[in-house]
């Protein structure tokens, strides 16, 4: 029996939004879902600017859930100082901060998103751990919730097959999505949203319309590993940690000659300590793992740092100190 049924649809879709669409665009629009609240999930750096930037900008309620009380509370301080910036800048009033603000709840229990239009899970790229999570949500969530990932680098159609126990039943698989945010989220535009071979097309849709009401770009990838952006992004910055474990160059001067060469706002092993070292090697193990092929081993001093703790900026040591 021929596979190519099977991925036919992702073929599709990939084509339908890279080229000239504008009727399926119309179509998926029509079918779009209005999302008028939403649950996050996890209440890290991730998870609270996902969080964020949907009670200021797309207006909507949002449950911020956590099982650490301590860290929705780090999360939610840290959205006050975010808020707080943005009046003193002038870039918002403070009866916008305050709206805002007021938009945010928080629960230590997931529960509490029975009755959510969409959840988007944020928490680390650990794959037992999300997909404990998404049959989870397959139980307390309403029949129509869209259930997104904020995962960077883990299948989508495993995540979604996660939600029931027959594979055939779609009734919730078909729900599941990635919405990949880049990271700080209330900065960066772009947003990757990837299907799984389960997804619906409403499901796309509704993705689509609500990442741009909260004022991002989406762009679309297929259910590969690394999806497009951290296929690109994560071998880069691992050649760059080769670069200085084996002595090319220094750190800055590695940094230096790509912002300076290529223009970019900051160097790779910058942009690695942003990002978080223990992620960026959960990332390269994931690449390596599911492509098979060498040039995805993750760099020895890259595991050598995260065994040392040294995760870069959330730790206050990476390849620089914070």
């Amino acid at each position: 029996m021929s596979v190519r049924p099977v991925f036919r649809r992702q073929t599709q879709l990939h084509r339908q939004f890279t080229h000239g669409f504008s009727v399926s665009v119309q179509r998926r629009q029509a079918e779009a879902a209005h999302v008028k609240s939403i649950g996050v999930i996890g209440a890290g750096q991730m998870g609270l600017g996902i969080a964020l930037v949907a009670a200021q900008k797309a207006g909507v309620p949002v449950t911020l859930v956590d099982t650490s009380q301590a860290s929705i509370d780090k999360g939610l301080k840290f959205a006050d100082k975010l808020l707080a910036k943005d009046v003193a800048k002038q870039r918002i009033t403070q009866d916008d901060a305050d709206a805002a603000r007021s938009r945010l709840t928080s629960t230590t229990s997931m529960d509490d998103l029975s009755n959510v239009d969409m959840v988007i899970e944020a928490v680390p790229e650990i794959i037992g751990l999300k997909t404990d999570i998404f049959s989870r949500l397959a139980q307390i969530t309403s029949s129509h919730t869209v259930l997104a990932t904020n995962t960077s680098s883990i299948s989508i159609t495993k995540i979604a097959a996660s939600t029931t126990k027959d594979p055939t039943d779609l009734s919730t698989s078909s729900r599941v999505i990635s919405t990949h945010f880049m990271n700080p989220v209330p900065v960066q535009k772009g947003v990757e949203i990837i299907t799984g071979l389960q997804t619906s097309d409403a499901t796309l849709a509704t993705a689509i319309a609500f990442c741009k009401r909260m004022g991002k770009i989406p762009s679309v990838s297929a259910d590969s590993p690394g999806f497009l952006a951290n296929r690109i992004l994560m071998p880069y910055i691992n050649e760059a940690i080769i670069c200085l474990e084996t002595g090319v160059g220094s750190k800055e001067d590695i940094d230096a000659i790509m912002k300076n060469g290529t223009n970019v706002p900051m160097g790779p092993l910058q942009l690695a300590d942003f990002i978080g070292l223990d992620t960026c090697l959960a990332i390269m193990k994931v690449l390596h793992q599911e492509m098979g092929d060498s040039k995805y081993r993750p760099s020895v001093l890259l595991s050598k740092m995260v065994d040392a703790g040294w995760l870069g900026k959330k730790s206050g040591k990476g390849f620089y100190d914070y």
